[in-house]
């Protein structure tokens, strides 16, 4: 699910020029604007993707963890570097899950936060009887593999850290949100920079 990685060292200088800035809602017009500048990101060495987000739609930031994930097994010759600025809220953080620890960094003062993935969905039931628990079943099942999805994303987060499955589950449905050096105290980003 993560990129590889390389051993080489990063420095302040390694973010002086992302090769991909990202900033706003995580959406679609972010996803082709991220295609657009994967596309044209150089083809070995450090790729810096640099993100500030108040959040947006998860699945969109899973596209694009996917993307980086695919490019860096076909090109291992190229480490993807994730940057946070300023939030990485949400989305923001289901795309950061995506990077190895080792290739997650934070600027300072930087907030990660963690929340459970929301639906807002009004159920009407009506009509026949197995008809309706047809309809009953199917929002069941949506919600089941949200939570499946959801529940992926924290263990790719908090994969190689000192944050338990248990701690994510309990302060997720609160907004949780964490500091950056305090996200390096637990393993979660590989730096302040």
């Amino acid at each position: 699910m993560n990129d590889v990685s390389t051993a080489a060292p990063i420095g302040p200088a390694t973010f002086r020029n992302p090769a991909i800035l990202l900033s706003g809602t995580v959406d679609y017009a972010m996803y082709a604007t991220f295609r657009d500048s994967l596309d044209m990101a150089p083809d070995t060495g450090p790729v810096v993707i640099e993100l500030s987000t108040l959040g947006g739609d998860p699945e969109v930031a899973r596209m694009m963890g996917e993307d980086v994930r695919y490019h860096s097994n076909m090109a291992p010759e190229r480490r993807f570097l994730f940057l946070g600025k300023a939030a990485i809220y949400s989305a923001g953080t289901t795309f950061m899950s995506f990077f190895l620890p080792e290739n997650r960094f934070l600027t300072p003062g930087t907030r990660l936060m963690i929340h459970e993935r929301k639906l807002s969905k009004q159920l009407q039931v009506e009509g026949p009887l197995t008809t309706c628990i047809a309809g009953v079943t199917a929002l069941l099942h949506e919600i089941e593999s949200s939570i499946e999805i959801q529940n992926e994303g924290f263990g790719n987060l908090i994969r190689g850290s000192q944050v338990t499955m248990e701690e994510v589950l309990q302060k997720a449905p609160s907004n949780w949100y964490i500091e950056a050096n305090e996200a390096y105290r637990l393993g979660l980003i590989a730096g302040v920079i």
